[in-house]
């Protein structure tokens, strides 16, 4: 994991001084297709009610601003409905590029059908957990990394996954969440640990996920008192519910998540959460730009359209120094 983090580390370097350069012309060649047009951009994400997605939005278009781009942003809600023919509209509009935060590969075909047919190229933040050609890029975070630090974290605070009983929490249509939960399960099962409940609990609603995941620890630790050593969560918010819980029932259960919220990182600070782990979205986006920078530049693509980053595990050791996820400048 050092080696991945050192790695990803001077690739965000780079992408920052790719970035300075760029910033630092807006004023010249900032307009430039080399037509001497302005840089026509569309952005769009479906997650801008979610804290990150809705520092994605600002973040975008305070970038696009240095850039002299002509952005045209469009906020979904979580609404394909209204926000894919919207897209569609833009891209028939005319486009030089586009940008996608956190909107899963899986819900946008007819967008990017509109953007094949017409040529514009994506860019995407953590739009799917797999390399697709639908992007130019996606950079992501490794679903893999992320379990491997939570479930370390775990075993340390249990000495060892092998006998104990762990209750895993997930939510399927949110791919990121699918994918690490499903890993955990399999890790687990793989360690000789016991899944509680014999499968993963699935949340319906990430408006519910706090409350669904209290109710699913406490069902299990008022039938089974005691019976609970471990709750592997998938996201924070549900993570909290968990913590919750097992607080309110006197369990000696530990507690794991993933996105490094605020609230998340205060209960690790006090002692009621054992660990999450922090996404790099600041250095992923910096990273996007530079991708888009570059096409702008010479209309060069990345070499790779799915690119995997580096999470940090965070615990008691380093809570107070991090910047949770949902306080981004």
């Amino acid at each position: 994991m050092r080696k991945k983090l050192m790695a990803f580390t001077a690739l965000a370097a780079a992408a920052v001084v790719a970035l300075s350069g760029c910033s630092g012309s807006a004023g010249g060649n900032a307009s430039g297709g080399g037509d001497g047009k302005q840089f026509k951009v569309i952005a769009f994400t479906s997650g801008n009610q979610t804290p990150v997605g809705a520092w994605w939005v600002k973040a975008v278009t305070a970038e696009a601003k240095k850039r002299n781009w002509d952005l045209t942003m469009i906020q979904g809600d979580f609404d394909f409905q209204k926000m894919n023919p919207q897209v569609e509209s833009a891209i028939g509009q005319g486009a030089d590029a586009i940008l996608d935060g956190y909107t899963d590969v899986a819900s946008i075909g007819s967008i990017v059908s509109a953007a094949k047919d017409a040529n514009i190229p994506i860019f995407a933040v953590d739009s799917g957990t797999e390399a697709n050609d639908a992007f130019a890029v996606n950079i992501t975070v490794n679903q893999q990394g992320i379990v491997d630090q939570t479930l370390g974290a775990m075993d340390k605070a249990l000495g060892g996954l092998k006998g104990k009983t762990v209750m895993v929490i997930g939510h399927d249509p949110h791919p990121g969440i699918r994918k690490r939960a499903a890993l955990a399960e399999k890790d687990l099962k793989a360690a000789g640990a016991i899944i509680a409940g014999g499968e993963i609990q699935k949340v319906t609603s990430p408006a519910t996920g706090r409350t669904e995941a209290l109710n699913f620890v406490s069902d299990y630790l008022s039938a089974h008192p005691n019976g609970l050593d471990g709750v592997w969560v998938g996201w924070d918010d549900a993570a909290l519910g968990a913590v919750q819980a097992v607080d309110e029932a006197g369990s000696k259960a530990v507690v794991t998540g993933s996105d490094a919220v605020a609230e998340a990182v205060a209960a690790i600070e006090a002692g009621k959460m054992l660990a999450t782990s922090l996404q790099p979205w600041q250095d992923v986006l910096k990273q996007v730009l530079a991708d888009v920078d570059t096409y702008q530049k010479d209309k060069t693509l990345p070499k790779k359209n799915f690119v995997e980053v580096a999470s940090t595990l965070v615990d008691k050791s380093n809570a107070a120094t991090i910047t949770p996820s949902d306080k981004l400048g």
